[in-house]
């Protein structure tokens, strides 16, 4: 399809059709779409951009999901809860409607896959540009805990986000209880304005403290974990549109916190410690106490969070629904991208199903991308554009 656009700048027209097409072929109002295809070109010839009906953003959120070949969970793409807020215009506010967010999407513990939408990017900036006409949250995820650098170069929490912590101390944040889970605030940033810190309410960070159905040692390493994992640095991207600042989740698979957040040795590093507590030979690689250890570990995630009453998948059960996903798809004629290194568990990955197929990767729209940018400033690397003017 030939790319047809207003000038220079502005939405890809051709990007903005095919959407269309696939919104209007997959819902009940396909008679529609020539005149809604005649409203867009009209606005984009006009401004240059035209703005999603709320029927089409929900789609097309719930579409980017589907076609997000990284996650495993795909199964459940059409129960995403959409919550539009493209009129959210303050980074105050852009902080509150992130904290409703959390509150809504924990539902006490029934966790519910939820999206905010905040205002899209203005489309003559480029990719990744922070002179985009849209917010940013800086945060990897709505949740995440601060890592506190010691004088001797050690680090109290999370290790992966000390200079994330020491940019929010830069901007104002006085830090938290000085603690190994310690949730770091958010930073948001409006187009051309610096970046602004604001706290997380405790009540919106519902917790989980682990311990083990059988070593009751356990408990005493005073582990937790929270229970919403939101993505809040990727930029959902639906018919040429930009919407740089669109937090979402789903619920945790068991590994992602007992075999990575918890495990990663440039992370809380915890398998040393519960293989000493399981009495193993940690100074023979054949021993093979790392595995032990990590099996353990995710037991204690997967029972510690059922007994809290608080939604979890076990990564047994999730590659068995990723293949039913990927039936069904295939009956609606639908192609199914997945990255196999993503998609396989980073624990047992020869026990499930997901790791003897071949899968083939695409890169469909709408979807859900990372820039460079939002890499850099999850992890506090923020380029000195962004903050200069904090300072």
């Amino acid at each position: 399809m030939a790319r047809e656009q207003p000038g220079s700048n502005g939405v890809d027209l051709a990007e903005a059709e095919a959407f269309l097409r696939l919104y209007y072929a997959e819902s009940s109002g396909s008679g529609l779409f020539d005149a809604r295809l005649r409203e867009v070109r009209k606005q984009v010839g006009n401004d240059g951009t035209y703005e999603h009906t709320p029927g089409e953003l929900t789609f097309g959120a719930r579409v980017a999901w589907r076609n997000s070949s990284r996650c495993i969970g795909r199964l459940y793409w059409q129960s995403l809860r959409v919550r539009d807020r493209r009129h959210i215009t303050t980074a105050a506010g852009i902080a509150a409607e992130a904290v409703s967010h959390l509150r809504e999407a924990t539902n006490s513990g029934r966790i519910r896959p939820t999206i905010t939408v905040f205002a899209p990017a203005r489309p003559d900036q480029p990719r990744g540009s922070l002179t985009e006409d849209g917010p940013r949250i800086w945060n990897e995820q709505l949740i995440r805990y601060a890592g506190y650098r010691q004088p001797d170069g050690a680090v109290v929490g999370d290790p992966r986000y000390a200079q994330f912590t020491a940019l929010a101390r830069n901007l104002g944040w006085p830090g938290g209880d000085g603690t190994r889970f310690d949730p770091l605030p958010l930073i948001v940033q409006l187009p051309g304005r610096p970046p602004a810190w604001f706290p997380v309410p405790a009540d919106a960070v519902l917790e989980v403290p682990i311990s083990h159905p059988r070593y009751d040692w356990f408990a005493e390493l005073g582990l937790r974990w929270h229970a919403v994992p939101a993505i809040s640095n990727m930029t959902l991207e639906i018919g040429g549109l930009r919407y740089p600042c669109a937090p979402f989740n789903g619920w945790y698979m068991g590994t992602e916190i007992g075999a990575r957040n918890l495990a990663d040795s440039y992370r809380y590093d915890m398998l040393p410690a519960i293989a000493r507590g399981l009495g193993l030979d940690t100074s023979d690689e054949r021993s093979l106490w790392r595995d032990r250890a990590v099996v353990e570990l995710n037991v204690a995630v997967l029972d510690s969070y059922a007994k809290a009453g608080v939604t979890i998948a076990d990564h047994h059960t999730e590659s068995r629904h990723f293949l039913s996903h990927l039936r069904r798809e295939n009956k609606h004629g639908r192609p199914t991208p997945a990255e196999w290194s993503w998609i396989v568990p980073p624990i047992s990955g020869a026990t499930t199903p997901v790791f003897h197929r071949i899968f083939h990767d695409a890169d469909l729209r709408p979807n859900y991308i990372h820039d460079p940018i939002a890499i850099e400033l999850g992890l506090g690397r923020a380029p000195q554009a962004a903050v200069r003017s904090a300072y």
